[in-house]
């Protein structure tokens, strides 16, 4: 994807193992958003990072800058403070397998914000399976006690990779 404008989201089909640093971090703005749904803006993620990182600031015209590719040279703490605001792992920056893997799990939140479950979605990252086995238990109990449909559903051929 060029980055010719911040907010143009990075699609799919998009090879995410080339991505640049403005497709990360436009990703970032694309997908993760306010409790109302709307995008963050340039402005109060800088203020958010100048106040987080103490004396290391950034402006919001810079953070456009990388935004568009017109810079791609932020500093670590930078990149850090970035990757705290939207609540990934900095290795979004710094480490490809990461930051697809952790893309891959933004699209996914992004998919289930529609039906309200963000937050639960986003704290099941880095579950053992025997945890998450457990979560799905909680779940399909706590759909019985409301009387909705507890049928395991299996993954479509998408879904599963076939």
């Amino acid at each position: 994807m060029a980055a010719s404008e911040p907010g143009e989201g990075v699609e799919a089909s998009v090879d995410r193992s080339r991505w640049s640093l403005a497709d990360k971090i436009n990703n970032l703005f694309d997908t993760i958003r306010r409790p109302d749904g709307t995008p963050h803006s340039n402005e109060e993620v800088a203020a958010a990072m100048a106040k987080s990182a103490g004396n290391s600031t950034i402006s919001a015209s810079y953070l456009w800058m990388l935004r568009r590719g017109e810079r791609d040279n932020p500093t670590k703490r930078h990149l850090e403070s970035l990757a705290s605001f939207f609540d990934v792992s900095p290795a979004y920056f710094f480490d490809d397998a990461k930051s697809r893997a952790i893309a891959d799990e933004l699209a996914l939140v992004k998919l289930l914000a529609d039906a309200g479950v963000t937050r639960v979605a986003t704290r099941l990252g880095g579950l053992s399976p025997k945890s998450l086995s457990h979560i799905a238990d909680i779940v399909e109990h706590v759909r019985a006690i409301e009387g909705l449909d507890t049928s395991p559903r299996r993954p479509t051929d998408r879904e599963s990779g076939n």
